[in-house]
């Protein structure tokens, strides 16, 4: 009763009514421009959502753990904290699983382990058999060798691999009708399309159509629908964009359930299972303490997705072997938010958001339509074939990776906020930094490039922001300049300069003018003679793209950089310019 008359207090507010009360805020801005956000995918997000929005969504009074499983394929909130082990010897990799588990973790993941035979199976699973373990590679032998365990084995955790289940559809049936109970064959990574450049309705859409591939083709090889939908585990990546990511599992466990249904596949067997792994592509070699936190958001909304079971990737996992301290604090990353964070206790804890459940819907209608697109094409191992997907990753990656470049999308202590102090070069193994695809690896060469320069000569370059003029401007343009030279490791100087005479015998490799676009015409024109009067040949750039630039490049100018300059270039240009070779 308190809270009706506090309720009544506060009287509906309709969606006129808050549109009328934007439309004065903007004061006749473009609505579309300045509040609709489009997403790498094309999806439009609003400003708000209401109740309205979810008016004739699916399944949205579902329980978690009931079918088409919307809200979580489990009636708990609790997933599996996995650990990653790149161990490639069966005894070592043993002995860091044991470790991992006494310290907390839930189940293990061996990434590098080759299991050749049944003695080193039975050496990397000693002591694990309470624990779910999954062998990323894994051939037909190592199939084989787990199957005739399992059969010998009455009870024990869940065991899976990462093979291809498309890559041999015969022997994917084959061991379908064979394997027993408990054992999950095969995987199809959905991560290997994130980390390749896929947006998320991409992501879904590709996972979907090959896990409709592999029914379709087992289901005529004579494999029980039932049976081969429980044998296929979807392996997720987990990016930066926090909502999409939660709405992004959410869209796609309850599309696999409606495909499988379309199967004969029981509402039990059509639960997808999905693993989760933060993803790779966006982490840094520089500043690498911010992965700790894009890591946790990741694997917050991995865990509120509802996935399975989730894996958190050490922060220097990209620019070096991970150390016990790094694998320690990716493990503790998960404790902290199931044991602390109190995560687990709570199935679905976005249900019922409207932003969260509209999401959701634009997600798995989108990612549908690009099943069906695939589908229309002969489905994925068509597709695939044809080179259809392959040239749709190149698309999306080269449009995340302008995006990076262009610093549209931020990563922070890279290519925005970098501090040109910082030093990388001797903790750095090349090895692990090659391989995958991370959107920051641009910069980083840049960064490397000018560390190696500094061993070499003693000396970065000295890049000087010469300020004058408009206070305002000079600030402003300042704080660019910094943050786009920072990018390559230069050495920077920020000063306030009185008079042209004083820049030209300033200590500088380069100098950059800092002030008011109107005012750069007369600096130019007066400091150009009295660097000549010096001897000195050091390029002068001018911060901004003021109207009159064929004037100033007339002067003496040699470049202009501003918010539409792609920093990789112009700073890879510099560089050369400069004497910093590859």
């Amino acid at each position: 009763m308190a809270t009706e008359r506090l309720l009544n207090d506060f009287p509906p507010v309709g969606a006129a009514d808050w549109e009328a009360a934007i439309a004065r805020d903007l004061k006749g801005g473009d609505y579309r421009k300045l509040l609709i956000w489009r997403a790498e995918d094309g999806v439009e997000v609003k400003p708000y959502y209401r109740a309205g929005d979810l008016k004739g969504l699916a399944a949205l009074t579902s329980l978690p753990g009931e079918f088409p499983f919307r809200r979580g394929a489990r009636p708990s909130g609790d997933w599996v904290i996995r650990e990653e082990i790149d161990a490639a010897d069966a005894q070592e990799a043993n002995r860091a699983a044991c470790a991992a588990v006494t310290a907390g973790a839930e189940g293990i993941a061996f990434t590098r382990l080759s299991v050749r035979n049944n003695a080193e199976l039975e050496a990397a699973l000693a002591g694990l058999i309470e624990v779910p373990v999954h062998f990323q590679l894994a051939d037909d032998g190592l199939i084989r060798l787990l199957v005739e365990r399992l059969r010998s084995q009455q009870n024990g955790a869940d065991r899976s691999t990462g093979c291809d289940p498309l890559a041999n559809t015969e022997f994917a049936a084959e061991i379908v009708r064979t394997a027993p109970t408990g054992f999950v064959p095969f995987t199809i990574s959905a991560a290997a399309f994130e980390e390749n450049g896929a947006a998320v309705i991409e992501e879904i859409g590709f996972a979907l159509a090959s896990g409709i591939d592999f029914l379709a083709a087992l289901t005529e090889c004579g494999a029980a629908a039932n049976r081969a939908a429980l044998a296929l585990e979807f392996n997720f990546a987990i990016g930066a964009n926090y909502f999409f990511q939660i709405a992004k599992l959410r869209a796609f466990r309850m599309l696999w359930a409606r495909a499988a249904e379309r199967f004969g596949v029981s509402p039990h067997a059509s639960r997808a299972r999905m693993t989760a792994r933060t993803s790779r592509w966006n982490k840094t070699v520089y500043d690498p303490h911010v992965n700790v936190l894009r890591a946790t958001t990741e694997a917050m909304a991995a865990i509120f997705g509802g996935a399975d079971a989730v894996a958190v990737a050490p922060f220097d996992e990209c620019s070096k072997a991970p150390d016990e301290a790094s694998r320690r604090l990716a493990r503790n990353t998960q404790l902290l938010l199931k044991h602390e964070a109190g995560l687990g206790r709570v199935a679905d804890p976005g249900g019922g958001s409207y932003y969260i459940e509209a999401l959701t819907d634009i997600l798995a209608r989108e990612g549908w339509k690009k099943m069906q697109e695939i589908e229309a094409r002969g489905g994925f191992r068509k597709a695939q074939a044809e080179g259809t997907i392959a040239q749709a990753l190149r698309r999306s990656l080269q449009a995340r990776e302008t995006a990076v470049q262009k610093r549209r999308r931020v990563l922070i202590g890279t290519n925005q906020f970098a501090n040109p102090a910082e030093h990388a070069l001797e903790r750095v193994d090349v090895s692990c930094m090659n391989g995958i695809h991370r959107g920051a690896r641009g910069y980083e060469d840049l960064r490397l490039r000018t560390e190696s320069h500094a061993a070499d000569t003693g000396r970065r370059p000295r890049v000087l922001l010469a300020k004058f003029g408009d206070a305002r401007m000079r600030t402003t343009r300042a704080n660019f300049a910094t943050s786009f030279f920072a990018c390559a490791g230069f050495s920077i100087a920020e000063k306030r300069f009185s008079n042209a005479a004083a820049i030209a015998a300033a200590n500088a490799d380069l100098i950059v003018l800092c002030g008011a676009d109107a005012e750069y015409a007369e600096a130019a024109a007066k400091l150009m003679p009295e660097l000549k009067a010096l001897g000195r040949a050091t390029p002068v750039i001018v911060a901004g793209d003021p109207p009159n630039a064929e004037e100033l490049e007339a002067a003496g100018i040699a470049d202009f950089v501003d918010a539409r300059s792609n920093p990789v270039e112009v700073l890879a240009e510099w560089q050369k310019r400069l004497g910093i070779g590859d």
